[in-house]
């Protein structure tokens, strides 16, 4: 609200105690006024639209986002319509195909809707994926021998492929086929000599659709191959034309657990995916579902901490292709065998993560004493390649600054990082960076995220190129580092009205930001540490109010400390979330960032 906005920062906050600014949400005041005007919007309401980049005329389309509005013409890819050619042709002839998949979640969700497709033609579709620790990410000329071997004729790529430029030269030579269906940043104009590729983000392509994961360019596929088979005539009573809607919740995972931009088409695919999830129709989700012991209509939580993480454990710490054959399988009995095995691998995997995560904090704070260095680099033995990236996103968390952490294997003189950057600072470029200039193996990203393999010896010599390649980036990004806020609230108004007014602007996610609420002058009371570093309180403020708060993670930290000292003379930002248990419908806040009134500035 703009009351509580002031020059010096949001309620007079410029430094908090996880050390960021804080500020009101911009928005253009006019569109705001025509938001509540056109939909019968509240002011906070409209004005968190407007903030949003929703303009005038727009705001329909984006509280109820729909497929028939905003689905985009699979012609405007390029090679869209040579793939869906292709593919249709290889099914109605019946050649041997496999479907090559990243081990995360976009991977396994891809290569699940083709699997399913080609399933409802009556041919059947090999799903290959490559093991992370053996194989290394993304098709390579030994898998592709493999395929090749075992009479495998063409092969799609899902979520990788649109730069393997040695593994598809070496399948064209061997008379493999391939069609790549990705949607990472490709390097300049560089193009691997695949029979056809598809991807938003080549250089070339005018779909627009550069913010989809592969899940969605897959679902965009399915859509051109009901095209082509129907021009075909490969549709007949006995074999109808599939409804590629029923594979929506596949789209939804991979555009939901790959942190894309949920806007436009994309935007639709989250909204009416997590409608078709809530079905729970695809035996695989359901068991996962089960195993987790979770309940109720799926939504961007269910997909995101609940599904996605199961799902993934398996590439990480477990058997590559488990995830991609749960979400394909039409047997019950297969599926809850494949999500308990995928159960306890991400039981395991919390565990190696924490373990990890504790080592990490204590190289960074008591022996390399690198927390004000511009960039983090800590590396150690033998900690598990499936993890790091977690890892270094709690890092990242934490400190507020880019963080890679390396997992080194003695044995093979290698040492594996993943990075996580903040907003601002290239990561991915700089890692390209340090490639060229000779002291990696491999490297690669984009500014947010990098992955590297590097030689033990030459880590220092990395540590210190990154810090002063990224100084002037991550000293600008430290001073703009800030938390925007959409609305003051008090303890009494925090309430699950609130809570579903707002709730029309889901699913949220990049591009969408979840609704930050700030709370002024509280108290904090009944505050108890949890198990797993979590804080739990209660809020009061002069309404006479009482909001029960979470902060995750917290403990050990300033915000966790000044929490459970209680008190008051604290400003504090969160989330809002339901609290149904024992059947109540209320809210609780999942509490982002605290001030204390006595060091505001």
């Amino acid at each position: 609200m703009a009351e509580g906005s002031t020059p010096a920062g949001y309620l007079g906050v410029t430094k908090s105690l996880s050390g960021r600014l804080w500020r009101e949400r911009a928005a253009d005041p006019e569109t705001v006024r025509r938001h509540e005007m056109a939909l019968g919007l509240p002011e906070p309401l409209a004005r968190a639209l407007a903030s949003r980049g929703v303009e005038d005329g727009q705001g329909e389309h984006y509280l109820n986002p729909t497929l028939r509005a905003l689905f985009p013409d699979p012609s405007s890819f390029m090679d869209m319509d040579k793939a869906a050619e292709i593919l249709v042709d290889a099914v109605a002839k019946g050649r041997p195909m496999a479907v090559f998949a990243d081990y995360d979640v976009d991977g396994a969700s891809s290569a699940a809707q083709l699997v399913r497709w080609t399933r409802a033609l009556g041919s059947s579709l090999r799903i290959y994926v490559p093991d992370r620790i053996t194989e290394g990410y993304g098709p390579s000329p030994a898998a592709f021998r493999r395929l090749k071997d075992e009479g495998v004729e063409l092969v799609i790529t899902v979520d990788c492929g649109a730069a393997a430029m040695e593994a598809v030269t070496y399948a064209v030579e061997i008379g493999l086929e391939v069609v790549v269906i990705d949607h990472h940043l490709m390097r300049g104009d560089e193009v691997p000599p695949a029979t056809a590729l598809v991807n938003p983000n080549r250089p070339g392509c005018e779909s627009g659709q550069g913010v989809l994961a592969a899940a969605g360019v897959t679902f965009v596929l399915l859509a051109a191959l009901n095209r082509e088979a129907r021009k075909q005539g490969l549709f007949t009573a006995e074999r109808p034309e599939p409804d590629i809607r029923q594979w929506l919740d596949l789209a939804c995972m991979g555009a939901i657990c790959d942190v894309t931009q949920l806007v436009g088409f994309n935007r639709a695919l989250a909204s009416q995916g997590l409608k078709v999830m809530s079905g729970w129709r695809n035996p695989g989700l359901k068991a996962l579902l089960d195993v987790a012991k979770s309940q109720g209509p799926a939504t961007a939580f269910h997909v995101g901490f609940v599904l996605g993480p199961r799902i993934n454990a398996g590439g990480r710490i477990g058997r590559a292709d488990l995830g991609a054959r749960l979400l394909s399988t039409d047997d019950p009995r297969e599926a809850a065998d494949l999500a308990a095995e995928l159960d306890a691998l991400n039981a395991s995997r919390k565990e190696v993560e924490r373990e990890v995560l504790e080592q990490a904090v204590q190289i960074i704070e008591r022996e390399s004493n690198q927390a004000d260095l511009p960039v983090l680099l800590v590396s150690a033995d033998d900690w598990h390649p499936g993890v790091i990236g977690i890892v270094a996103g709690r890092l990242r968390e934490r400190y507020r600054k880019p963080v890679m952490v390396i997992g080194v294997d003695r044995a093979a003189d290698v040492g594996k990082g993943s990075g996580r950057s903040q907003p601002g600072v290239n990561l991915g470029r700089a890692v390209q960076a340090a490639y060229e200039e000779g002291l990696l193996i491999a490297g690669g990203g984009h500014a947010m995220a990098a992955g590297l393999s590097v030689k033990p010896d030459t880590i220092p010599e990395l540590r210190a190129f990154l810090c002063e390649r990224l100084a002037d980036e991550s000293e600008v990004a430290a001073a703009e580092d800030g938390l925007d806020i959409d609305a003051l609230i008090t303890t009494r108004g925090a309430d699950r009205a609130l809570y579903e007014s707002f709730q029309r602007m889901a699913p949220f996610g990049p591009g969408n930001p979840e609704p930050v609420f700030a709370l002024s002058d509280v108290r904090v009371e009944r505050a108890m540490a949890l198990k797993g570093g979590h804080v739990r309180v209660t809020l009061t403020d002069r309404t006479g109010g009482k909001l029960k708060a979470v902060a995750w993670r917290s403990e050990g930290t300033e915000i966790g400390a000044r929490l459970l000292a209680e008190g008051g003379g604290l400003h504090i930002v969160g989330r809002l979330k339901p609290d149904d248990w024992q059947g109540r419908s209320s809210v609780e806040l999942e509490i982002e960032d605290v001030a204390d009134l006595r060091r505001v500035g």
